[in-house]
């Protein structure tokens, strides 16, 4: 096809903004799905998305729109909303030429929104505006669309009024697809190249790549090497999402579709690398992606029922679904052969773990999770660690440097104050404000990242009733007073409970964790003492109460060293257990690690 009949271009907006329903609207318009094959959510192919009514993996669906007696080829692709998938969204952006912001018009703009459209004006892509839900009866269009304006830069008489529901206004907004965005540079004489945007694998076919050509094309039976792996495939199948599967014998120039080529090896496919022709290579590889930096870090090990190598097969799976997720091997001498994964964020992390269960029947036990920090030794050297087991030696350490965070909030004017107190509880300083209206407004904060990835964004979410959004962006790592606490369980330090804190807070935490464990872990049939230590130096104790047998209540009448001696052979025989006796500590225990509440 013509490259100035194709239009790239992916929907972006803030979680629960109408994104897919959006989608679904289009596919519906432009007859890309029968009536009778339709449903809501269609792009959201996951359980978990429809389950939870978000979008987790982007996306890609080609439909066809007549405008002005021409037949364009509309290829989208859907991303997701939340903070967390914030990569999946700069990964679609870099397939396309345009972007659609959709603002919903009962909400506004809102942190992700902000974030989204920033990405897209870094990736060069053309914005248009779109706001969305104007069927509602509390939707204001007018102040929304003056918000747009004003945060963003979009004006406000540019953007599109549309209800994705009802469809009112999508038939519009495709025809100015078409008319106002740029279609893809028409290289089709030069060598192949195409990027790989995203790929599964499949049990039958191996691994499918998601692709966008840039340059040149794609035929079956052609050799093509990937440029990252340095290894080469003949292509045996090239196809549409339209939105099922459908067979071409050709991808051309500024097409987006899928690729099968017989790769096994789960490995082998980076998403970002480049697909060339083995006869006549490229001379360098696309400009990928930049590697996503992950944040949180926990570790996970197999719980009852699972063995070690099925959780390796399982996250190796996931890991190539999923480029933002990572895994090594890690030991624990409470828990065991596992693994140290890393995360985006929370959500992301939640949904691993119920991927991991639902996807691979797996059960897993998984530490509380902590972020990565930076130590700057003595020699010189820089050292990155990810869990507080890797801290070097005290002695040999220069400085502790911890992940700060751009943190932006949106919320009423009404609960500020509520907010400023609990970001300042928190080690965060405000930058800014910006009144967006004359009821909203948007704070911006230069915040610790540990102390805003556990609870935060629920605590923020309570105190503004539920109206309030955040998103933040990492800004780099700073010096900072900060200690490591180990928790000993009966004498034993248990490395997976130990975490890195701020000094002020070290004690008070400590004292409130070891409470928490007290509670959490069972009662053994011997007496067992948590200490919580800082260094070599032990600064609270709690004790976990033995089972107590009555072993007197057959002695009746007599002298009372009868009982006595009786007693003090059930004291030794619990001090002989204690020696050989292991705790059992339970998964419960250490997620209280992440409860910073009172």
């Amino acid at each position: 096809m013509q490259t100035s009949l194709i239009r790239n271009f992916s929907i972006i907006a803030h979680i629960d903004h109408g994104k897919s329903t959006l989608a679904d609207r289009m596919l519906e318009i432009t007859g890309t799905v029968s009536q009778r094959d339709a449903q809501d959510q269609l792009l959201d192919t996951m359980e978990l998305e429809r389950e939870r009514g978000i979008t987790i993996k982007a996306s890609a669906v080609t439909m066809r729109h007549e405008y002005e007696g021409q037949a364009y080829m509309l290829n989208l692709i859907d991303t997701p909303g939340h903070v967390d998938f914030h990569y999946e969204v700069s990964r679609a952006l870099a397939a396309c030429e345009g972007a659609l912001l959709v603002v919903d018009a009962t909400q506004g703009v809102e942190a992700q929104t902000v974030a989204n459209a920033y990405l897209a004006v870094e990736t060069g892509a053309e914005i248009l505006g779109v706001i969305n839900k104007i069927d509602l009866p509390a939707s204001q269009p007018d102040v929304v669309g003056e918000e747009i304006e004003h945060v963003l830069g979009i004006r406000y008489k540019e953007c599109f009024q549309i209800s994705a529901k009802t469809g009112t206004g999508v038939k519009e907004l495709l025809d100015a697809v078409c008319a106002l965005l740029p279609a893809p540079q028409d290289n089709s004489q030069d060598t192949t190249q195409a990027l790989i945007f995203d790929s599964h694998s499949d049990e039958y076919q191996g691994v499918i790549c998601y692709v966008r050509v840039m340059s040149g094309s794609l035929k079956v039976k052609q050799r093509i090497t990937l440029m990252g792996a340095q290894k080469d495939y003949l292509i045996t199948e090239l196809g549409k999402f339209s939105p099922a599967m459908t067979p071409l014998d050709e991808l051309g120039t500024g097409e987006v579709g899928y690729l099968i080529a017989n790769i096994r090896n789960l490995a082998d496919v980076t998403v970002g690398d480049t697909i060339t022709d083995q006869a006549d290579p490229a001379d360098a590889p696309l400009k990928g992606y930049e590697p996503p930096m992950q944040m949180v870090f926990s570790d996970f090990y197999p719980g009852n029922n699972t063995e070690y190598p099925k959780l390796r097969a399982a996250f190796e799976k996931l890991a190539l679904n999923d480029a933002s997720f990572s895994f090594v091997p890690q030991n624990s001498p409470a828990l065991g052969f596992g693994f140290r994964c890393g995360f985006l964020g929370l959500l992301h992390m939640e949904i691993i773990q119920e991927r991991l269960e639902r996807e691979n029947a797996i059960d897993v036990v998984q530490t509380a999770p902590s972020v990565s920090y930076e130590v700057a030794l003595q020699d010189g050297t820089v050292q990155r660690i990810d869990s507080p087991s890797q801290l070097p030696d005290p002695s040999h350490i220069e400085e502790l440097r911890e992940p700060y965070v751009r943190l932006e909030i949106i919320t009423g004017t009404d609960t500020i104050g509520g907010i400023m107190k609990l970001a300042e509880g928190r080690r965060c300083k405000l930058i800014k404000t910006d009144y967006l209206s004359s009821s909203r407004v948007m704070m911006e904060y230069k915040a610790p990242l540990a102390e805003i990835v556990y609870d935060f964004y629920d605590q923020l979410k309570g105190i503004s009733h539920g109206y309030a959004t955040m998103d933040y962006e990492f800004m780099g790592f700073e010096k900072s007073d900060l200690v490591k606490i180990d928790i000993l369980v009966n004498g034993i330090p248990v490395d997976a409970l130990s975490h890195i804190v701020h000094r002020d807070s070290a004690e008070p935490r400590g004292r409130r964790l070891i409470i928490k464990l007290r509670r959490a872990i069972p009662r053994h049939q011997f007496e067992i003492p948590l200490q919580v230590a800082i260094g070599g130096k032990i600064i609270a104790r709690e004790t976990i109460k033995a089972f107590r047998k009555d072993v007197t209540s057959k002695l009746y009448g007599g002298d009372i060293t009868r009982k006595m001696k009786v007693l003090k052979k059930q004291k030794e025989g619990k001090k002989r257990m204690k020696s050989v006796g292991a705790v059992q500590i339970p998964q419960k225990a250490f997620m209280s690690i992440l409860d910073t509440s009172e």
